[in-house]
């Protein structure tokens, strides 16, 4: 299961905040360390949702030159080229 950004963070800013009021040292130890992997998991998942959305934009600008492409043959195999395509 991938966690998103957003849940990584309210994570780590959870275990800051229990790490800033635990009475105890060995907690605040750990939880220190729980907010600081928190937030490499953060990064990590911030940086994968950014090549996702970065895909997803290149697919998009792939489908449009496609379809772009598949108009112009259909222009190129027109009886009449030099008239230009009727509009169905």
């Amino acid at each position: 299961m991938e966690l998103s950004s957003t849940f990584c963070r309210v994570q780590e800013a959870h275990q800051r905040d229990r790490a800033v009021n635990a009475m105890l040292e060995n907690v605040r130890i750990i939880a220190g360390t729980a907010a600081k992997a928190w937030g490499v998991e953060a990064l990590a998942a911030e940086c994968r949702e950014a090549r996702r959305a970065r895909t997803r934009i290149i697919a998009d600008m792939a489908a449009l030159q496609k379809e772009r492409s598949l108009e112009e043959e259909d222009r190129l195999f027109s009886e009449n080229p030099d008239r230009g395509c009727a509009n169905p």
